[in-house]
């Protein structure tokens, strides 16, 4: 039986990915790695920023030149039928014109296309700030899940040996059977948060191949650990680094340069442009003459000469407030994400130095009382969940830092 065309293409798809070598997935670096690769809105941004920088030399290059041919007194004096032949007419007149704009225009036209080159260079910046930040918040859940499903695949394996310990006191009549029912029904619970996880983890990874631009369906490997927190944040250094490399305010501030030379070009245009050509003139079958032309336009359309100025004026003030505007916006969110972020490390800690060893402490007691029947199994499956929840609590205020650097780097655009 023949294989359809599709499942043919995707088989050789995951072949071809699964050959390249190590599978990306088991650290945040691996994916980055990947995406620098392969990601089609890195390779869009390069190739935007490259022709961008292409359009600086023709900006500030001079015009073409201008070829006229005037072929005059066609029948000489009606001595002769019309002809086109230069050397069969009364005479021809080559006219090669050269346009010269006026001084420092080209430079002014060539440093707005710097600008917008700079631009552009600030949007892959951005793009890949953009990138590398989904992708490490992604890292921290794909982490996060696959994390609290080996601890919910724990609890499920820690709850069928209660459920056994539960039978076994029903079957010597130390027990009663609600206990072992409500011990199944906690692990039929936990059987169907095992099969959610398991669909966000899946979903994840589809998420995570997106964003590398391979197959939905491409293996990954298993999230293996998380980066290191950063000890300290110094929010009075960070902001500064913000101002500093943010590339979306590298942006603007390039905006703000482009506007001001089309400020400075808008003014230059109160002065005229000129043309300089050569004329020789041919008579039969030689030059007989030479002509020099010098041409020139008239600015004396000053009215609409003013209002491009008062434009460009507005342009630039517009620019330099949403530059200005961009910066306090970005400082807030600098500022409440490392909030969060300390946030963050102060649950863990409480978690991990209070909550954690407090939920095992209760959940050793109440196991060894219901063994001996001084507790009922409610009190047991209680302290479970509160060993479960703690841990639970734990991962997911490591995950919430991840996330949170993942935002700082985002907005200093670079690495802590």
């Amino acid at each position: 039986m023949k294989r359809p065309v599709g499942a043919l293409l995707l088989t050789l798809a995951l072949s071809a990915w699964a050959q390249t070598g190590p599978l990306p997935g088991a650290s945040v670096e691996s994916l980055l790695a990947a995406a620098r690769e392969h990601s089609p809105d890195m390779r869009m941004a390069r190739s935007e920023a490259e022709a961008a920088r292409e359009r600086i030399q023709p900006a500030g290059a001079l015009p073409d030149p201008v070829l006229r041919i005037e072929l005059e007194n066609l029948t000489r004096n009606g001595t002769q039928s019309v002809t086109l032949l230069p050397a069969q007419v009364g005479d021809t007149k080559y006219t090669l014109m050269q346009p010269l704009p006026f001084w420092g225009k080209r430079d002014l036209k060539r440093e707005v296309a710097s600008a917008e080159a700079m631009q552009a260079e600030g949007r892959a910046s951005d793009t890949w700030a953009e990138v590398a930040s989904r992708i490490k918040t992604l890292y921290a859940q794909y982490w996060l899940t696959g994390q609290a499903l080996q601890l919910t695949r724990e609890n499920i394996e820690l709850t069928r040996r209660l459920e056994q310990v539960t039978q076994a006191r029903y079957a010597g009549g130390l027990a009663a059977q609600q206990y072992a029912i409500r011990a199944q029904l906690e692990r039929s619970t936990m059987d169907s948060e095992l099969v959610a996880m398991e669909s966000e983890f899946h979903h994840l990874m589809v998420f995570l191949n997106a964003m590398l631009a391979r197959p939905s369906g491409a293996a990954l490997a298993e999230p293996a650990a998380l980066r290191a927190i950063p000890a300290r944040l110094d929010g009075l250094a960070l902001n500064e680094r913000l101002l500093a490399a943010n590339p979306q305010l590298a942006i603007e501030a390039a905006r703000v340069g482009g506007a001001e030379k089309s400020r400075d070009l808008a003014y230059r245009n109160r002065y005229p442009d000129l043309a300089l050509g050569i004329v020789p003139m041919q008579v039969s079958n030689r030059v007989d003459a030479w002509s020099l032309m010098l041409e020139m336009n008239i600015p004396l359309q000053q009215g609409t000469r003013r209002s491009q100025e008062r434009e460009s004026e507005r342009m630039l003030e517009a620019a330099a407030a949403r530059k200005e505007a961009l910066g306090h916006r970005l400082q807030g969110d600098l500022n409440s994400a490392l909030n969060n972020m300390e946030g963050a490390r102060r649950t863990e800690q409480i978690t991990r130095s209070r909550l954690l060893p407090q939920a095992e402490l209760t959940f050793k007691s109440a196991l060894a009382s219901y063994e001996n029947g001084k507790v009922d199994f409610a009190t047991l499956l209680d302290a479970q969940r509160q060993i479960r929840n703690a841990r639970l609590a734990l991962l997911r205020a490591q995950a919430s830092q991840q996330m949170r650097l993942a935002d700082i780097e985002r907005l200093l655009g670079e690495d802590l």
